[in-house]
C-alpha cells in the first residue's frame, strides 16, 4: 500500500467550494481509499492506495467531487516519498525564514520554459523563487518575507499565468504532510 498526499486546489476559501474535511475523507474512502486522514481545512488529505498512478488518482478524486458536490475543483496528488523529495530538495537555507511565509508551488506538471524565463527577480526583491529542478519543475520555492498576503510574486505562480494547475502549500504544512504521510 503506497502513501499519498492530495492536494486540492482553492476550497473552502472565502466561501467559495466549500468541501467539509469529513466529506473529503468519505470521497476519498468511496474511491478505495484507507487510512484517510485531512489536514486543515485546505483540502489536504493523506491515505494509503494499493494503486501506483497518482494523476489517476487526482482524476478520479475531481470526478468524484464533481458528481457528488458539483463543484469543478483541481487536485493534486504526490506519493509520500516523493513529498520528502519536496522537503529534501528545497533548494533554501531555511535559517532565519519564517516558514509562514515561504510557500510551495506544486505543480500538475513543468509549466512551459518562457513563462519562468520570463519573470525578473530583481523586479519582485526581496520575495525571491527558486526552482529544486529547473530542467522539469514540478514545484515552486518562494520565500515571500513581507508576507504572502501581500506578494507580488505569488501572483505568477497561478494556473492562468504559469499555464498548468498549481497549488501552494505553506513550509508548515508540507513539512507536516510529509511526516504524516511518512507515518
Amino acid at each position: 500500500m503506497t502513501s499519498y498526499v492530495a492536494l486540492l486546489r482553492g476550497i473552502n476559501v472565502g466561501g467559495k467550494n466549500k468541501v467539509p474535511m469529513q466529506t473529503l475523507r468519505e470521497l476519498l474512502t468511496g474511491l478505495d481509499c484507507t487510512d484517510v486522514r485531512t489536514h486543515l481545512q485546505s483540502g489536504n488529505a493523506v491515505f494509503g492506495h494499493p494503486r501506483a498512478d497518482p494523476a489517476a488518482l487526482a482524476t478520479d478524486l475531481e470526478s468524484r467531487i464533481t458528481e457528488e458536490l458539483g463543484l469543478t475543483i483541481r487536485c493534486l496528488v504526490r506519493d509520500g516519498a516523493d513529498l520528502q523529495r519536496v522537503v529534501e530538495q528545497n533548494p533554501f537555507d531555511m535559517e532565519g525564514v519564517d516558514p509562514s511565509r515561504f510557500l510551495v508551488t506544486f505543480l500538475s506538471g513543468p509549466p512551459e520554459q518562457e513563462r519562468l524565463t520570463a519573470i525578473d527577480p530583481a523586479a519582485y526583491a526581496p520575495e525571491e523563487f527558486r526552482l529544486a529542478d529547473p530542467k522539469a519543475p514540478s514545484e515552486i520555492y518562494l520565500h515571500l518575507p513581507t508576507g504572502i498576503q501581500k506578494s507580488r510574486l505569488a501572483l505568477l505562480f497561478t494556473d492562468k499565468k504559469l499555464g498548468v494547475t498549481a497549488t501552494a502549500r505553506n513550509w508548515n504544512t508540507v513539512l507536516k504532510l510529509a511526516a504524516m504521510a511518512a507515518e
